[in-house]
């Protein structure tokens, strides 16, 4: 992750080096330069963030594959009513057992939901702590490392500053002796 932090350094370095197009707050940049760094970035990258489209992926294919296999058991469910109805000794009976079927289809493929929705919960939510952990270890010292640049930058701003008044001191006491 630190190769990560010195890519983005190096994008902040390019950035603040550029030339600029007077009155427009843009710059120009290596736009290829640019695009090679984003690339090794990503290749970087953890693996768990690169999992984020995965599990978005198998989310989505879980809940296809809960509502073909709902689809499934109704049109089983309905072809048995059918062919239970076509007696008319049993006409009731079928009716009665149709219903239940679907009913406990109904509860099966509830309940495949639900169980579906726990896992794909659990799943963000592990992903969700990582990412939590992720940016607690690395933007916390992303951020110290810029405080410190500014802080380090005001200090040497500081310094000349205080060069130039003892400058302007002595440059005042030299006319002073000149007169």
């Amino acid at each position: 992750m630190m190769k990560v932090l010195e890519l983005l350094d190096e994008i902040e370095d390019i950035v603040d080096t550029s030339s600029g197009f007077p009155l427009t707050g843009k710059i120009l940049v290596d736009a290829e330069e640019i695009l090679e760094i984003v690339r090794e970035i990503r290749v970087e990258l953890p693996d768990e963030i690169q999992q984020a489209q995965w599990i978005k992926d198998e989310r989505q294919r879980i809940l296809d594959e809960a509502k073909r296999e709902y689809e499934t058991v109704l049109k089983d469910a309905r072809t048995q009513a059918e062919a239970l109805i076509e007696n008319d000794d049993i006409t009731v009976k079928a009716k009665i057992r149709a219903d239940e079927i679907l009913r406990i289809a109904e509860k099966n493929v509830s309940n495949l939901k639900m169980s579906t929705f726990d896992y794909i919960d659990s799943i963000l939510y592990n992903f969700q702590d990582k990412v939590d952990h992720l940016y607690g270890i690395y933007f916390n010292d992303m951020f110290n490392n810029l405080q410190k640049t500014f802080d380090q930058v005001n200090e040497t701003l500081t310094e000349n500053r205080n060069e130039i008044k003892e400058m302007v001191y002595k440059a005042q006491i030299e006319d002073e002796d000149q007169k």
